[in-house]
């Protein structure tokens, strides 16, 4: 199955190197092909061809060839302190030689293995196998043989062996359950499919090994995100969207929660690493761990959030809480609420409902500083570094709350002139609150302020800076909002922690149109190809 991959030249300096004897790349025409090189690999591509390669795509590779290296460290750590203390409990001189054996041989050389589900060109494994270090081999599987072909062609081209990039032609599903019952699951399962990532994830969460890493992506942002016909996203994500203020985040959570559910039915749970909404996908990067007690918590991660329709203010409901009895053991029970009204406290509005979706972490904040420091220390590997930095920066400093206003919203909701981020931040942190950015847009605000200290704020703004009433309609939010006075004495003195880091270093938070009509390509299939014949 093709992904969304366009044939244009990007130079990136490559060096090909292979630690084993490799085979010959003299025998291939290159004059039929373009080559296109991305990071360490250069991927040769039949002219005319345009399905296979996405320069915009580059900074998804780049992303998650840091978060593997990333979470190779830690996982090689952990498996290297589960051996060790084996080797210090053995009871014997032969029972230690063993363990001693087995960490020299799976530990410090060959120690884990990829699965990309939906390889296309190879392009993703190329570059994993090639930029990653600590590879036993990386699967690259791909329904259709012309992609097979390709990937053969190109592992001969940068001169790697197939024992170190497997070309495997096969459905991604029946590969993925292949693995189950016989010990042989990948450390890292890498799905990035063409649209949604919800017919694959049942096999994903299977075939991933204890601990390991289950990276996906979705492109079908307008179903993610409610733009247009929510019942789709229910059907493929189990889960209602909205679209008012907050759309990019529950997409997000919409994908977690069902990665959640599909593992939950397999006695497994998963631990969000980091989940970046980018450009025109989701991308998310997710440990998976087998634990009865785990799956028993995830109840409590999970939550129904009310979005109101007027004024967009939101609430979270788990739909479980977890007590603590006196003995320290834990019971699990329904959640109570609502947190809202009817009608919005606000202004007096209906309620939109959205969800279940993942009302957990997004993101573990060791492992986001963990791989900021690796990108810090990399930059020659990665061509879109400046981005990397900013892009992580900016998760690193998010606020540990659901969902986010944004500045729009807030400032079209009463009519207003639009108030300084800075003064906005200001206002919160001095009313005892914190607040943050969110990487899924700008101008966007994180905290864990209540819906009526948000309206405070802008209501003290609007007595400084005041709206016409007359052109603001009799029955609009904005009327029922401004009606009240703020119920805070409400300070815009300037904050220090008002603007953050990556702000104040003048970092790339926020990416740019790089291309004209930039985007996912179009899909692979039978009428394309039979034009290019």
């Amino acid at each position: 199955m093709a992904t969304k991959e366009t044939p244009t030249i990007h130079a990136t300096e490559a060096v090909a190197t292979a630690s084993k004897t490799t085979p010959s790349s003299n025998d291939i025409d290159i004059s039929l092909y373009t080559p296109v090189t991305e990071g360490k690999a250069t991927i040769l591509f039949p002219k005319g061809n345009e399905v296979f390669y996405n320069p915009v795509q580059e900074f998804n590779r780049d992303m998650s060839i840091a978060a593997i290296r990333t979470w190779s460290e830690i996982f090689l750590g952990e498996k290297r302190a589960r051996i060790e203390k084996k080797i210090n409990n053995a009871k014997n001189e032969e029972a230690k030689q063993a363990a001693e054996k087995h960490l020299k041989t799976h530990i410090e050389s060959e120690s884990f293995t990829i699965l990309e589900a939906l390889a296309a060109s190879g392009l993703r494994s190329i570059r994993y196998a090639k930029e990653i270090p600590n590879l036993k081999q990386v699967t690259a599987n791909d329904l259709e043989a012309e992609a097979v072909e390709s990937i053969k062609r190109n592992i001969k081209y940068n001169e790697l062996t197939e024992e170190l990039v497997r070309p495997n032609q096969g459905d991604a599903m029946q590969v993925m359950y292949s693995t189950i019952g016989n010990g042989q699951k990948y450390d890292v399962v890498d799905l990035d499919p063409y649209g949604a990532a919800a017919p694959f994830i049942d096999g994903a969460v299977q075939a991933v090994s204890e601990g390991g890493l289950l990276c996906v992506t979705c492109t079908d942002l307008a179903i993610l995100t409610g733009s247009m016909h929510p019942e789709t996203c229910f059907g493929k994500y189990n889960g209602m969207p909205l679209k008012g203020m907050f759309p990019h985040e529950m997409a997000l959570r919409l994908v977690l929660n069902t990665l959640q559910t599909s593992a939950g039915r397999y006695r497994r749970h998963i631990v969000p690493l980091m989940s970046c909404s980018i450009d025109f996908y989701l991308r998310v990067f997710v440990r998976v761990y087998t634990s009865p007690q785990g799956v028993k918590k995830a109840a409590s991660k999970t939550a129904i959030m009310y979005e109101c329709s007027g004024c967009h203010s939101y609430a979270v409901q788990p739909l479980g809480k977890i007590q603590y009895k006196e003995n320290g053991n834990e019971r699990h029970v329904p959640g109570t609420g609502p947190p809202v009204d009817e009608h919005c406290r606000n202004c007096g509005s209906t309620h939109h409902i959205g969800g279940p979706a993942w009302g957990g972490p997004l993101h573990d904040k060791e492992f986001v500083n963990k791989m900021l420091e690796h990108v810090n220390a990399n930059e020659s590997n990665y061509g879109t570094h400046t981005r990397m930095k900013g892009m992580v920066s900016v998760i690193s400093e998010e606020l540990d709350a659901p969902l986010y206003w944004t500045l729009q919203r807030l400032c079209g909701t009463i009519h207003c002139t639009s108030i300084p981020l800075t003064d906005l931040n200001s206002a919160i942190l001095n009313a005892g609150y914190k607040v943050s950015g969110s990487h899924c847009g700008p101008a966007t605000i994180k905290t864990d302020a209540p819906s009526h200290i948000m309206w405070d704020i802008l209501r003290a703004f609007v007595k400084k800076h005041p709206v016409t009433m007359a052109n603001i309609a009799e029955n609009s939010p904005a009327r029922a909002i401004l009606a009240k006075e703020p119920s805070i004495e409400v300070d815009f003195t300037r904050h220090p922690d008002a603007v953050s880091k990556s702000q104040s270093v003048k970092l790339v938070r926020y990416q740019l149109n790089p291309t004209p009509n930039w985007g996912p390509k179009a899909r692979a299939g039978k009428k394309r190809k039979q034009d290019d014949q």
